[in-house]
Order: C-alpha cells, then structure tokens, then sequence
C-alpha cells in the first residue's frame, strides 16, 4: 500500500459543532471510497459470516502459532525488509524528519484543566544525560519509566507512518459519531486530534451526555408540573429513522427540522475505514507491539511505584474501598436479586397472598394457591436447588439454557407472576422485589446500580405500561438509574405476524419516545419515567448466526420483510440512528438525553466490536477484544468504557482464568466490574461487593486497582453531572491527577499521572508521525 500525499483524516469531513451553527451529519457517497478499502472490508465481513478460519485477515496475536517455521519465515521477510528501508537514501531523511518532531515533543506540553500546556511528554527519545522537563505541582512524584534508542525499532518507517494515519482516521470517525449523538468523548484524545489539525480545543466545543439531576429530599420525583408546552411538530418514519417536521406543511414537502439525520451509505463508509484497518497488516504489527510495550510498562510501573502509591492511600482519611462509590453499570431488572432472596419472597407471597388471583387463562382467573397445585408443588418445600435459577457448568455455550434459567421452577406462569412488568397485578410483584434490592443498596449507601428493562417493539404501548408500572407502583430510588434494554427478536415477531417489517419495530421502540419528547402534556407519565432513564441496550445472543451481509447495500427497514433476523450491525446502526436524533430533539427543549450502551463482544463474531465503535458511549462484555489487536489499542486511545462481567462470562462462554479484564486494566483500557445477572450468578446479598472480591483475591488486584475500577464504573454510569462531581471530585472531567480527589475515589494520584501520560504518550505518538509526514511532503 502506498503513501498517501494527504494524511487520511483530512479525508474524514468532520462536524462543525458550534453553538451557532446546525448540528448536521455529514454524507459521504461510496464514490469517495478508497476501492481496496472496500472490497478489504468487505472480505473482513464475508469472512465472519461465513466463520472461516481467517488467519490472514484476522491474525490473533494472543494465540500461539501453529506453525513455528511460517512464523521465521515472517520474522526473516520483515527483517530483510526493515534492513533494505535503513539503506534507504528517503527513509534516513524521514527518519531525521520524525526524529526532529518527536524532540520538539519534548518542550511541547499536554492541556490539563488550564488552557495550557501543563504536562510534558513521556518521550522515548530521552537521552540518559537529557534533562528531565519539570513537572507541574500537581501531578506526583514517583519512578518514571522512559525509553531511549530508535522510536519504532521492529517496524519500518512506511508501516508506522500507515498505522498512525489510520489509527487517527479511526479516532477521527468516533469523534464525529460520539458528539453528534451527545455521547462522551475523553478530553485527552480530543485535544490531540484538535493538535493533529493544527488547532485547539475549546471547552466549550465539548459535547456531554445530559443527565436528570436526582430529585433533593422532600421532592416528588413523581410529579407532574412545569411540565413543557406541545411543539406541534409532525413525525414520520422514513428509512427506519424518524423524521420531525415543523409541521404538517413542512411534512408535506418532506423538509425535515433541522437536525442530524445518518445516512446508511455514510455509516458504511465509515464502518469500511475500521473493517480495513483491523486486517491491515502494518497496523495489526504496530498495535500489537504498542499492547505488549503497555503491559509490561505498567508490570515496571507497579514493581517501582507499588509501595508509594499504598502509601499515598494510607493518608487518605476516612476512605478506603469499602466506601468509595461503585456503580453496577450492567445488570438486569429480571435477575437483579439473588436466588435465595427470590426463594424468600416466593414464600413470603404465598403465606400472605395464596388466594389473590394472580394469572388468567383465557377467561379463567387463577389463584397464586391454584398456580402451585397445578405445579404439584409446595412453595414451602421450594429450596434454591429446586429453584434452578442459578447458572452452572450446563449453561456454558448454551444462551439457550441460559435464559430458561429466568422461569422459576422451569415454570414460564412464575416469571410471569413474579419477574413481568406488564401481567394480570399489574407487575407488583416484580416493582416490590425491585424496591426490596433499592433499600438494600440505599442501606449501604456507597452502592449504586443501572437496572435494564425490557422494550420489546411489538407493540407502540409497552412505553406508556412501563411509565404507568414505573410511577403507579413507585420505583424510583436514589440508587437506582434505569436503562431499557431491546431484545434483537424481531424474528419471532415476524414468525407470529406482528410486525409486517423491521421498520414497524423500530417505530414501536422509538416513535413514542418522539411523541412524549414533542407533546410532553399528552404523555406525561412517560414525560416523568424518561427523566430517569439514562440509556439504551441491545441484548441477545451474539453467537446467533445472521445469513445477511451488511453493507450500504443493505435492504431498507421497510425493505426488510423476510423472517430472517437483521445482522447484530444492522440493529446497532438504526438503534444509534434514532437515539441521535432523539437526543438532539431533546437537547433543543432542555430534556436529558440518552446514551447507547449495548452488550457488545461477548460472543461472535469481532466485526461487533468495530460497529459498536463508531455507535456506542460505552459496552457491556468486550471480552473479544482479545482477538484483535487494533480494535483492542483503538478502544484504548478512545477510552471506550468497558462493563466486565468475569462471573457471567464464566459460565457462559469463558473461564474466569482467561477473562481478559485483567489484562486490559493493567494496559489501561476503561474497565469496570458489573454483575449482569446476581439471580443466574451470585451466591451473596451484595452481589457487586461478591463480584470485586473474586476479582480482587483471584488476580490479586491492590486496593488501587480495586477504587480505580470502582472510579471507572462512576464514570461511565448514567449518573448526572451534579452526582459524580460529588462521588469523584468537581474536576473528574479533567484525565489524569487534576480530575481526580484522592478524598472521594482513594485512587492514587500516583496511578493517575501515570495512566494520563502513558496515554498522551501513545497519542503522541500518532500526531507527531503525522506531523512529520506533512513536513517531509513539503518542497524544499
């Protein structure tokens, strides 16, 4: 592959996201597309449908190699090649180029909370006689670990200068997608970017998710006034995304309101871009060697600075790990209690509730006594065993199992009774359980969790019965946000003639939300519910096999009449779709917004993990970045926030040994513990506390690492701004040690330096190969 003359993120047309300009989704036409790109993309993608061994394409870099003497034969081609590049009369010139640019690094400083430059560069171009640059009082003293030589030793100069280019180009296309759809993206790597183009980033170009403050005591977080005006707006779906209109004029002429409205070719494009990456051979080699170069720095970090950060913790009056913040950022509401707490209120109903009348049966009214006569059981002789509720060794690889594990006794009336919303008693069963595991996390203060409820798209009246379940039975807690969560099902509904499309579904999932965002006087329970939702998920299988190939060429939702399911990719773009317009519906009349957050990388195929990328604030799972590479550096330099479930992993589809969280902390990716489903996986009342102190003892993780997930967690929750300045400190928006109050988080501010300028290393890393490529192309 050749040099480019332009550096490929000025390729990548970007948002102009002032505060007086409209907030607009660039298009792009298939005809600007690179063609190697594409049909390389392409193959990435046939290659996962059809499950293939694609060793080439895909190259597993944490996967001994089968054959020794193949990998020599590499080994020798790319040494050969690297000797042939240092004879080079260009490559020297270049490398002068880079070297020049990379010392200039040195008096070049990173942007902290002030608008300068405060903290230099960790670079490897130190000299051991090279005066170490001065260091701002706020960040730490403590044993730094610098390296000196040749900056890419291992890797040519072209290859390098390939991977920083696509590397930025990648980071460039989540920018875009993060801010149009009010999703976060990391400072850090923004002002980099904003370097790369020779410009500076400005706080007020920042884009953040808008949270609902929680109500103070003595507030009704029920109420119902000042609620805002009808905009007598009009709504259409159109291309499986809906469309808002002034009016009913302005519907006729089909001339939208002015906001971002993604184009399925633009977002295929893009997708195309990372595809192509992740099978690039330069760029695999780069990220692969940069992964091992962060784990064994922080493995140096940890053997010099150990005692020194214990020690900083040890000052910290009245905080330890036991009361810092933690926030459960994926669990389900169907399984949010453990077993025995579910045996305790099955019993406890029936003692005091046997003959309420519970179910009904055609037009037969069933009792909770005759529901158990007809089960041939006796709720008294119920043990947890006989429960079989609880996930084991029978589950693992079976997501088939696994969810038969939410009918109680294998019996489907007892989930409907007991863990429904929308039943014959109106879902009061399953709002008090929730209420009962609420007062426990509110008894223990420092425990916060994002339970998911189902939305399934069958029907455009599931919002307003969640709504009226939510405030009729009083669910709201300080310690609960909630999350709605859509199950990619829709060919069951095509198998029973529900929906006559996909795009029905998607109008059942979304439409109301436009409604009750347009006229909220009409839909005011669902006005009050939505204050408290933060986000959306995409659940189900992700092994399930999809026999369509996405591409811009892909049916259109209305289009989409077979019963065959659409590809995991598919739903990820038109869930993202219209929660980015929602969110700027929403943004405009002063409402919060929501964050995408789907299961992602759990299972199947990696091709996942580039859609939710470009589309995601942050995933559920991840545990596939282990495959690749470069998807696994990118989630690093973006700092996409990663909830890790190792205990539901291990007994579905890893063992807890080789859960990669690990090692993905000690790298420096954004990973949090979450217990998915305590029902299926837990043994203790505190399921959270249960899910750490595996972790903790099983990889002997420090108290630091413990509150810097626990910090991670806050900081990828859907709480609101006003809550984590409190629970992490008021600058926690700031990377590094000035966003971060040891008082609140116990985190070291040790760890934090050294986590904020290995990243800015890393960038740098990318931006000075840019720059010095744009020198070297300059006519002398």
């Amino acid at each position: 592959m050749k040099r480019r003359d332009t550096p490929l993120f000025k390729q990548q047309s970007t948002p102009c996201l002032g505060k007086d300009m409209p907030r607009l989704f660039p298009k792009m036409s298939m005809a600007e597309v690179d063609e190697k790109v594409r049909l390389l993309a392409e193959k990435v993608y046939a290659c996962a449908l059809k499950e293939e061994d694609n060793k080439d394409a895909l190259a597993l870099f944490t996967v001994p190699e089968d054959c020794p003497i193949g990998l020599h034969e590499d080994r020798e081609r790319a040494l050969k090649k690297e000797l042939a590049e240092q004879q080079s009369e260009e490559t020297t010139k270049r490398k002068k180029t880079f070297r020049l640019k990379r010392s200039q690094s040195v008096s070049l400083q990173i942007p902290t909370c002030s608008t300068d430059w405060a903290v230099p560069v960790i670079t490897p171009l130190f000299s051991p006689t090279a005066p170490e640059p001065s260091l701002p009082e706020s960040f730490p003293e403590f044993q730094r670990v610098t390296i000196s030589g040749d900056y890419c030793a291992g890797i040519t100069v072209e290859d390098y200068e390939q991977a920083a280019h696509s590397l930025l180009k990648a980071l460039f296309i989540r920018e875009k997608y993060s801010k149009l759809a009010y999703h976060r993206f990391p400072r850090t790597a923004a002002r980099f970017l904003r370097s790369a183009e020779n410009d500076k980033w400005r706080e007020e170009d920042e884009v953040l998710p808008d949270v609902w403050p929680v109500p103070h005591e003595g507030e009704d977080p029920y109420s119902m006034e000042g609620i805002p005006e009808d905009l007598n707006y009009e709504m259409k779906m159109k291309d499986g995304i809906v469309h808002v209109y002034d009016n009913a004029e302005a519907l006729k002429q089909e001339q939208p309101h002015s906001l971002p409205y993604p184009d399925l070719e633009t977002f295929a494009i893009d997708l195309s871009h990372v595809l192509a990456m992740i099978a690039d051979g330069p760029t695999k080699t780069y990220c692969h060697r940069r992964l091992n170069f962060l784990a064994s720095k922080f493995y140096l970090h940890e053997m010099m600075n150990e005692m020194a950060e214990l020690k900083e913790l040890k000052c910290v009056p009245h905080r330890d790990f036991y009361n810092v913040r933690k926030v459960d950022t994926h669990i389900h509401a169907a399984a949010c209690m453990n077993q025995k707490h579910l045996l305790k209120f099955i019993k406890t109903t029936y003692q005091t509730e046997e003959d309420r009348v519970v179910l009904e049966k055609g037009c037969q009214k069933v009792t909770l006594k005759q529901v158990f006569n007809n089960l041939n059981m006796d709720p008294y002789d119920l043990t947890v065993d006989s429960l079989d509720v609880h996930a084991g060794r029978q589950t693992f690889h079976r997501f088939d199992k696994f969810n038969s594990k939410y009918n109680p006794v294998g019996a489907s009336e007892l989930r409907e009774i007991y863990l429904k919303s929308d039943n014959f008693i109106k879902g009061e069963y399953f709002a008090r359980i929730i209420k009962e595991v609420a007062t426990e996390l509110e008894e223990s203060k420092y425990q916060h969790a994002e339970p998911r409820l189902s939305i399934y798209g069958r029907s455009a009246s599931e919002w307003d019965g969640l709504a009226n379940w939510f405030i009729q039975h009083k669910v709201h807690s300080p310690n609960l946000r909630w999350m709605i969560q859509v199950p990619r099902i829709y060919d069951i509904f095509m198998a029973k003639k529900l929906v006559p499309n996909f795009a029905k579904m998607l109008e059942n999932i979304f439409l109301p939300l436009f409604e009750a965002t347009v006229n909220p006087q009409k839909h005011k329970t669902l006005h009050v519910f939505l204050k408290y939702v933060t986000g959306f998920d995409s659940v189900d299988d992700e092994s399930k096999h999809s026999n369509h190939m996405f591409s811009y060429k892909s049916p259109k939702p209305e289009e989409w009449i077979t019963d065959d399911n659409p590809p995991y990719t598919y739903y990820l773009f038109y869930m993202y779709a219209n929660i980015m317009v929602l969110n700027n519906l929403r943004k405009e009349r002063g409402l919060n917004t929501f964050q995408f957050r789907p299961h992602c990388g759990e299972a199947g195929s990696i091709t996942h993990l580039v859609s939710a990328f470009l589309t995601a604030d942050n995933i559920s799972h991840g545990l596939n970045l282990k495959k690749s590479p470069v998807l696994q550096y990118l989630y690093y330099l973006a700092q996409v926030p990663i909830a890790m479930s190792p205990l539901s992993n291990n007994s579905l589809f890893l063992q807890y040994s080789k859960n990669p969280l690990r090692e993905f902390l000690q790298k420096g990716l954004c990973v949090s513990l979450s217990t998915d489903d305590p029902m299926q996986f837990h043994y203790t009342k505190e399921a959270l506390m249960e899910e750490y102190a595996i972790a903790a003892q099983l990889w002997k993780l420090s108290t630091c690492d413990v509150c810097e997930i626990a910090r991670n967690s806050v900081l990828q929750s859907g709480l609101s701004h006003q809550e984590k300045k409190h629970f992490i400190g008021p600058n926690y928006l700031e990377d590094g040690p000035d966003g971060n109050d040891i008082r609140r988080t116990n985190v070291a501010q040790i760890r934090m330096a050294y986590r904020h300028e290995t990243l800015c290393n890393e960038l740098s890393f990318l931006v000075d190969a840019i720059k010095a490529d744009a020198d070297s192309t300059i006519p002398e």
